[in-house]
């Protein structure tokens, strides 16, 4: 398949991504620190969401584990390591960390950006920041 096909289907697997998560409620950093707030007044709404997320990804992980390209034709990179590591547990620390404090990850980050909210370009240049950062630090083997 030709790249401006990938391209044009990756934009709208973005897209149809972030109106998901704008449905959702995973973009709203209120909802999401609600319900990371197990000790105070927890929203367990996100729960549904996740549930249905796993619902909807598992079979389609197992059934492209069994692959090596995608169906537009390119290459499945798989992870290879397999061992919990401290470079792993550092890494979810720092993401769970980052996650409490701002109730904003990667994906609905760029969902903010996009709509011109002004807390996401700082929170998207010190995500920029932290991966550069750590591929300096701690190349990928």
């Amino acid at each position: 398949m030709h790249q401006s096909a990938r391209t044009v289907a990756a934009g709208l697997v973005g897209l149809l991504f972030g109106v998901g998560l704008i449905v959702a409620g995973m973009a709203n950093p209120a909802k999401v620190l609600a319900f990371l707030d197990l000790a105070g007044a927890w929203d367990p709404s996100l729960a549904l969401v996740m549930g249905g997320a796993i619902g909807v990804a598992l079979p389609a992980f197992a059934l492209s584990r069994h692959r090596d390209r995608g169906w537009l034709g390119a290459r499945f990179d798989w992870p290879r390591a397999s061992q919990i590591d401290r470079r792993l547990l550092m890494g979810s620390a720092l993401f769970g960390v980052g996650w409490g404090m701002a109730g904003i990850c990667p994906g609905p980050a760029l969902v903010l950006l996009g709509a011109g909210v002004p807390e996401a370009f700082g929170f998207v240049a010190a995500m920029l920041v932290g991966i550069g950062l750590a591929g300096k630090l701690w190349p990928a083997r």
